[in-house]
């Protein structure tokens, strides 16, 4: 096993929770000693990990121990812990985590924060983003034909009726991402000619939810479906992989959110937590993500790969974040209620 890649058992984090106290300090003298140790959590693939935490243990030669999990599974830990801190940093997750668990974190603004794209540079405070990824439409070529699609209004097209992939917006982030952009880009998340969309959209989708995101984009590479609704990262991958479809930034707007890391509050290894953050961000480390995997980097003029298109390319349109975070709960409401019209008519 990679000494990067240790997942920690139950027991061995028991241990750790125990010893952690004791950990980077002198107790007769209360002096801080220096450590070589760093406690990841993160929910994140293992490209981006692999691209990532061995150039930190190599660069700074702190020894990574890696704790891997679901998102809200990772939070849920941080929240248990915090009066006894096992993990030193979290890196990964959506900005809404983040935005609701500012207590969890120490403040930090790393140095070249002002070298990340304006819209995505830590305002907070307390976490920082280092990846963005946008809400876009997959097609497959050969199944569209003639249509030309090119945003969200081409969607409503009686030919595609029964061949749109989309997961639940109630269940799966990425698809509650797409219903957000669409309300976005159609007027707003409280009007009601974007709920008309929403609507319509979805009797041409004819009850056709995909069990999970990944079956979204692999329905449409496989040619079962004809298009998409899913995210920048999986759908370049795709095209990395020489799949035959395309890649459609909506007209009408492409919203891009952001991944982030955070120093965990009282951490025991905070000052290494501290050079973490500033390491994903590096100039180095955000050329390695956007040329090696397919997580787009937030630095200004960082390198991307061939496939994946510029930013200045694409129209990108703001979500109101703090709206949509105090409102999920009424804007899934709305989508099941319409959902459930929609399929008792059907």
């Amino acid at each position: 096993m990679n000494k990067f890649k240790k997942i920690l058992s139950v027991a061995s984090l028991s241990l750790l929770a125990l010893t952690a106290c004791g950990n980077g300090s002198d107790s007769s003298s209360g002096m801080v000693e220096e450590s070589d140790t760093l406690v990841v959590y993160s929910p994140n693939s293992e490209g981006l990990i692999n691209a990532t935490i061995p150039a930190f243990e190599e660069k700074y030669d702190i020894k990574v121990e890696l704790i891997q999990a679901g998102t809200g599974e990772l939070f849920t830990k941080l929240e248990s812990e915090k009066n006894a801190p096992i993990a030193d940093v979290i890196f990964g997750g959506a900005y809404s985590q983040y935005a609701q668990s500012t207590e969890l974190f120490e403040e930090y603004v790393p140095s070249e924060n002002d070298q990340l794209i304006k819209e995505y540079q830590n305002k907070s405070g307390f976490y920082t983003p280092y990846t963005i990824d946008g809400s876009v439409i997959v097609v497959n070529p050969d199944l569209v034909g003639d249509l030309d699609i090119e945003g969200y209004s081409d969607l409503l097209n009686e030919e595609l009726k029964g061949k749109i992939a989309t997961a639940d917006p109630a269940n799966s982030s990425s698809a509650f991402a797409q219903l957000t952009n669409m309300l976005a880009a159609q007027g707003g998340y409280e009007n009601e000619s974007s709920w008309d969309y929403v609507k319509k959209l979805f009797t041409l989708i004819d009850g056709k939810i995909s069990s999970s995101s990944s079956n979204v984009y692999k329905a449409v590479s496989d040619g079962e479906m004809a298009v998409g609704l899913t995210y920048e990262d999986p759908a370049v991958k795709l095209l990395n992989d020489g799949a035959n479809i395309e890649i459609v930034y909506p007209e009408e707007g492409t919203v891009f959110l952001p991944a982030s890391v955070a120093v965990i509050k009282d951490a025991n290894n905070s000052e290494n937590a501290k050079l973490f953050v500033d390491f994903v961000i590096s100039e180095e480390i955000q050329n390695v993500l956007g040329t090696t995997t397919t997580n787009r980097p937030v630095r200004k003029d960082a390198e991307t790969s061939e496939n994946m298109k510029e930013l200045d390319d694409i129209k990108i349109i703001e979500e109101d974040m703090d709206y949509v975070i105090s409102n999920k709960n009424d804007i899934v409401s709305k989508y099941n209620e319409i959902f459930v019209d929609i399929e008792s008519n059907r």
